[in-house]
């Protein structure tokens, strides 16, 4: 039976913010979070969205998400000042305005495209875990 769309989104989002805490950790026990800049374990890191995830076009972009510490994501409304200047250090202020551009792209995947990006996802995990 195939999965629905929400379901392979649901799958997508957890296989993501898998991939993306991994790929953030120090030593594989720590992380720096992307808005306040502190050192944190591992235990306490979110995938914080730079734009919200609400936004399609962006909200599996590994440029636009990255280990933020559970203060900042969940109780600072993600300490936007702290992300911006964590971006434009990190990629530019040309690619920030790019992202921000791209945001209302509306675009809608199909469930072959989630499915393709989950399989993307388990396999960069596969190499992450292999690395260590």
């Amino acid at each position: 039976m195939s999965q629905t769309r929400k379901q392979l989104t649901a799958k997508l989002d957890r296989i993501f913010s898998q991939f993306i805490r991994k790929r953030d950790l120090i030593n594989g026990e720590y992380f720096k979070c992307c808005s306040c800049g502190q050192l944190k374990p591992k235990e306490q890191a979110d995938a914080g969205h730079f734009i919200n995830r609400k936004w399609l076009a962006t909200r599996w972009r590994e440029d636009n998400v990255h280990s933020q510490c559970r203060a900042c994501n969940r109780f600072d409304e993600g300490n936007a000042v702290g992300y911006t200047m964590f971006m434009i250090e990190k990629y530019g202020k040309e690619h920030v305005e790019y992202l921000q551009s791209i945001k209302n792209a509306g675009y809608k995947f199909s469930e072959w495209e989630l499915q393709a990006l989950i399989d993307e996802y388990k396999e960069k995990l596969k190499k992450i875990a292999l690395k260590k």
